[in-house]
């Protein structure tokens, strides 16, 4: 019984630290945002390019997306699973980011998000991530309209 609740206090604590990154998003708090990153974070996101290697090189994309959003920005975590075993742990969910950007578009854009997280000295980080958005194999574009 000890191991499911070990299980259960991760997932609930994974779950706090996505929540926590919810509302530093919505604030546009860089801090709090790379409060959940290991320093070595690896990144596989939806803008170029392949991939993002360390907390520094992601914040720079962080604060680029901030800059190009209006306030507030809308987030939004769907259908979230999350499994622990020992001191690794991976979760995966439909995201929803919404909101104005500065040059007055609208966006409105589901993605499909996975991240993988260690814990840290007593703390759940994400050590990998990825976002994705599905393709159009026969025209080559991104299909940014689907919705759960």
């Amino acid at each position: 019984m000890a191991v499911e609740d070990n299980k259960k206090n991760d997932e609930t604590e994974i779950q706090r630290l996505l929540d926590d990154g919810i509302r530093s998003l919505r604030d546009k708090n860089i801090e709090g945002i790379m409060s959940l990153y290991a320093q070595e974070v690896v990144s596989f996101d939806i803008v170029p390019p392949l991939r993002y290697v360390g907390a520094e090189a992601f914040r720079i994309v962080w604060k680029q997306v901030f800059s190009s959003f209006q306030s507030p920005i809308s987030y939004e975590i769907h259908d979230l699973n999350i499994t622990v075993g020992g001191d690794v742990a991976f979760a995966y969910s439909l995201n929803r980011i919404s909101g104005t950007m500065n040059n007055g578009l609208k966006t409105d854009l589901w993605l499909r998000w996975t991240a993988c997280f260690r814990k840290i000295n007593g703390k759940w980080l994400i050590v990998h991530h990825q976002n994705s958005v599905p393709v159009d194999l026969e025209h080559g574009k991104a299909v940014l309209d689907l919705k759960p």
